[in-house]
């Protein structure tokens, strides 16, 4: 039976449309000032692609902020030894290894030094920044 379902399965090669992947190289992308530090954002321009994907280096300066549509999923990439998140007034220490979800309303900030891999959804909108 798998093997009908592979043969079932059109040759990529001779298939219209696009490929059934896409890879970036986060080196070759370029960091973008945002509230939290650098970011450097992929596949925000495929239109069958529901997010967008995020490595932001932290700076010691992030501001608090929020989206009101925006979810983000923070996967911790590396942290430094004080690393926390600020969520609603509440702080959280954070290590490398560890994820948060941040729902849409969410007041947020990271405090020190880290590398953070972030899946946001709907896609990043610049618009959807918001600061008290």
């Amino acid at each position: 039976m798998l093997n009908t379902q592979l043969n079932d399965r059109p040759d990529p090669s001779t298939a219209s449309g696009p490929r059934g992947y896409e890879f970036v190289d986060f080196a070759d992308l370029p960091g973008v000032p945002c509230p939290c530090g650098t970011a450097r954002r992929a596949f925000a321009d495929l239109a069958d692609f529901p997010g967008t994907i995020h490595v932001t280096d932290i700076s010691a300066d992030a501001r608090r902020h929020y989206h009101r549509r925006l979810t983000e999923t923070y996967y911790f990439l590396e942290c430094g030894p004080d690393a926390r998140m600020e969520l609603d007034g509440e702080t959280l220490p954070v290590r490398a290894g560890q994820c948060l979800l941040i729902r849409p309303g969410t007041r947020h900030r990271a405090i020190g030094v880290m590398r953070v891999l972030i899946v946001c959804l709907p896609k990043f909108d610049p618009q959807d920044e918001w600061f008290d």
